[in-house]
């Protein structure tokens, strides 16, 4: 053999029976003079001569100590507290929980005496060394931050002084500052959207929606409910004596760099006041239409629409179905240096250059409606409403897009059709819908599959159909391939990673705007519209569902 055993992770997997030596031998051989010398074991896997599993199991049983996947550990959140952000980085290591008095830390190299007494004096623990596969480790390490994370106060924002005052020393240690610290900085680097704490009898729950769906992250003892809840409310400027009714306050600060706007709002229940906490990412860029997920023959026609000189465009959906982000999306993809656009919005959720928007203000008297109104005086070109909640509002949206302006706004309805209902049920009478209305995009948001961790499997004809009997299949297709979630530290264990939308898109043409004229029901508009090529919410979903974007479970789940 050229360069015999010398390695002694090499060693080790051979005498364990994991790799051959010929095996061995031949990565050797690939690393002499590269880069990629020093990294065997990462070799090994990439080759497919063993997994990160094998060689984590062997490097623990050698040095004599458990062998942990992170995938199924409870990562006690405690414990990640009692080490700083740099620590981890420096060490490469992230304390996992407590067992026997001692800190039990995934290391990737359990016989580093010397970063293990480092450790001890930092932490003031004994240290329980345990392997944990690399990927696995790295993964964690991202997803856990340090509890005593420093907020900086938004200097763009006027927030009260006494609402984010530095902490002394002494305060930033209490359990509850750090455990606040700790929930949103969790929250922000999980990508969650809301954070709910809830108090029950016997302890405190909390939880992060996290790509549409809650997710449980931790308990914690009941007696830090009262405190905890204290220090959010001074984050957020909200009174700390008043239990009795619900608040609402709002919160600006720097994570990491990153802007965040938090809207919390506080709600009395049975064992104690709930908060939940709406989570906005200012430095987040604004998504394109063609990342949205659209389908590119709805695309290229909705890109047409946009460009029209005037007309009425509604994006429909329920609440947390991404209408904004389309709307958003719409207007970065219009000139915003020839035209005038102007938003009336509650809250304004991004930011974006060459658009004047307006936040909305009901105790001054700043509504919608009053907002629409005031933009008309003001020779706007384009003009986006958050959302068409009255008949005033609804009622001025349509003059606008009958005078000669481009309008876009949201409304609440199941699908695209219903939208042309809901304005009658409103008020607004048939001819102005059918003369001012362009195009009705109804939307969901779906989870996408981990491409890391997602599955294989295959489903006869028969067995599709069962399930979905309008599952787009080819005649002569038998057979199937679909995708199903498998669970990972990249995902949470959830099997998803991030969302994409499912779109049915519905044209104002003749027939629609004949039937809107003569009142007709919401489900014959549907029909009509259908036979005319308009493809369906469900019809979308199982498109991305072949395409191996999501699974067939989601869909379900999302679209009746």
């Amino acid at each position: 053999m050229k360069y015999g055993l010398q390695d002694f992770l090499g060693t080790w997997l051979v005498k364990e029976g994991v790799i051959t030596a010929e095996q061995l031998e031949q990565v050797l051989s690939k690393q002499v003079g590269k880069e990629s010398k020093g990294f065997l074991g990462k070799t090994l896997v990439k080759d497919g001569y063993c997994t990160e599993d094998e060689i984590a199991k062997v490097m623990a049983k050698r040095a004599g100590v458990p062998f942990v996947s992170l995938e199924n550990y409870q990562i006690d959140i405690n414990a990640v507290a009692t080490l700083s952000v740099e620590a981890l980085k420096r060490y490469r290591v992230l304390p996992i929980g407590f067992k026997d008095g001692k800190l039990v830390v995934a290391m990737k190299h359990p016989n580093d005496i010397i970063a293990i007494d480092d450790l001890r004096i930092l932490t003031n623990f004994d240290i329980q060394p345990v392997v944990a596969p690399d990927s696995e480790l790295e993964a964690a390490m991202e997803k856990f931050s340090r509890a005593n994370m420093d907020f900086e106060q938004d200097e763009d924002e006027e927030a009260p002084a006494e609402a984010l005052t530095a902490e002394t020393e002494e305060a930033a240690m209490r359990p509850a500052v750090q455990l606040a610290n700790m929930i949103i900085t969790q929250a922000v680097n999980a990508k969650a959207s809301d954070i709910h704490i809830e108090p029950y009898e016997k302890y405190l729950r909390i939880r992060f929606r996290i790509d549409g769906v809650l997710h449980d992250i931790m308990q914690q003892s009941r007696r830090l409910h009262a405190s905890l809840v204290s220090r959010i409310k001074v984050m957020a400027n909200m009174n700390i004596a008043e239990r009795r009714v619900p608040q609402d306050g709002r919160v600006s600060m720097k994570i990491e760099g990153n802007s965040i706007d938090i809207r919390v709002a506080t709600l009395p229940a049975a064992f104690g006041e709930r908060i939940t906490m709406r989570l906005l990412d200012r430095s987040s860029r604004v998504i394109t239409l063609e990342e949205l997920g659209v389908a590119s023959h709805m695309l290229n026609k909705y890109k047409q629409i946009i460009t029209i000189p005037y007309g009425f465009i509604l994006v429909t959906g329920p609440t947390g179905s991404g209408k904004s982000t389309t709307l958003y999306a719409s207007l970065d993809a219009v000139d915003r240096v020839e035209k005038n656009v102007i938003t009336v919005e509650d809250p304004v959720e991004y930011r974006m250059d060459g658009m004047n928007q307006i936040q909305i203000n009901p105790k001054a008297g700043l509504t919608f409606a009053s907002g629409l109104r005031s933009i008309l005086r003001s020779d706007p070109d384009i003009i986006m409403v958050g959302e068409i909640r009255d008949h005033e509002t609804a009622r001025i949206a349509v003059e606008s897009a009958l005078t000669g302006h481009l309008v876009f706004s949201t409304l609440h309805t199941n699908d695209a059709a219903g939208a042309i209902s809901r304005l009658a049920e409103m008020g607004i009478e048939p001819f102005l819908t059918a003369s001012s209305l362009a195009c009705v995009l109804a939307q969901r948001l779906t989870r996408v599959l981990c491409p890391n961790c997602k599955k294989q499997h295959e489903l006869t004809r028969d067995e599709v159909l069962k399930i979905a009997p309008d599952f787009p299949l080819d005649e002569n297709e038998d057979r199937v391939t679909l995708y199903r979630p498998g669970g990972c530290m990249r995902c949470n264990n959830t099997g998803y990673r991030g969302r994409i939308g499912m779109y049915e898109m519905l044209f104002m043409t003749e027939q629609i705007q004949k039937m809107t004229l003569e009142r007709r029901s919401s489900r014959e508009i549907k029909e009509v519209a259908l036979s005319e090529g308009m493809v369906a919410l469900r019809q979308d979903g199982l498109d991305k569902v072949k395409q191996g974007k999501t699974s067939l479970e989601e869909i379900m789940r999302v679209v009746v």
